[in-house]
Formats: structure tokens, sequence, C-alpha cells
């Protein structure tokens, strides 16, 4: 089966948003909006076949860094790499438009997204306390390639 990544809307998002447990609110596109509001923003969807599986929304924080704010993948297609893809691709985008940096937050409850993260260079910068080690976010930092 194939996947495919192209940019994608603020709809796709809000679609495929439904069917990922992890997100603790509702993501509408008022929110989706209102955050990449008048900012350099990169909207990446994932495709398996026609179906629409996952997404990753990222952007400018100055011009040499890029935050990678929200992502997800349809629960039902994980562990097909789908996530890497994306990770991927909005890494290669990053870098082309010029940006030094890509930073992205996690936090402890999601195993998988931490993994994914060190394993593809990216290392810990920072830490966020919330009163809980589950809900403290870590932050991450990767140097892109020039």
């Amino acid at each position: 089966m194939a996947i495919t990544i192209k940019t994608g809307t603020i709809d796709d998002v809000t679609a495929v948003s439904k069917h990922i447990p992890e997100l603790l609110t509702t993501i509408d596109n008022q929110t989706v909006q209102k955050r990449l509001n008048n900012k350099k923003a990169l909207i990446l969807v994932a495709y398996l076949e026609d179906t629409l599986v996952g997404f990753k929304i990222g952007y400018e924080q100055s011009t040499t860094q890029f935050y990678s704010w929200l992502g997800g993948v349809h629960f039902k297609y994980r562990r097909l790499g789908i996530a890497k893809k994306l990770l991927i691709k909005q890494e290669q985008w990053a870098a082309e438009q010029g940006y030094k940096h890509i930073h992205v937050k996690s936090m402890n409850r999601f195993p998988q997204m931490l993994t994914m993260l060190i394993t593809n260079g990216y290392h810990i910068g920072g830490y966020v306390d919330k009163q809980s080690t589950m809900q403290s976010k870590i932050k991450f930092v990767k140097q892109l390639a020039k």
C-alpha cells in the first residue's frame, strides 16, 4: 500500500484529528487558524492509497526556527511509518525554506513520539514543568542540514 505525503488544508486536519485519541481537545478550524494566523506555515497530510490517515502542522517562529506544532496518525493506520514520513517531509521543507533548527514539544505519555524524535536526531533542549511528569512537556530541537 502506497503512502503519499502532500500539502493539506485545515479541513483535512480537522477530519483526521477525530480519529486520533491522544488529542485531548477537539481540533477545529478556528483553533488551527488562530494558531497559524499571519505565520508562514506548513500543513502536511498523509494518505494511504485514497484514505486520509495523518497530518503534521508547523510554523515559523523566527527566520531561523521552525516549530512543529501538532500531528498525528489515525489510530487504525499506525505502525506503518506514516508519522516518520510526515516528520522527514516537514524537515526537508523547513531546510529548503532556510530554517536552521526545528523545535517540537512532547510528553512522557507519548513514548512512541519520544522514541521517534530521538531516533531521528532530535535532542532534548528543555523541559516545561506542569507539576506532573505525565503533563509536563519535553522540548526537542534538531539542527537542519544546510
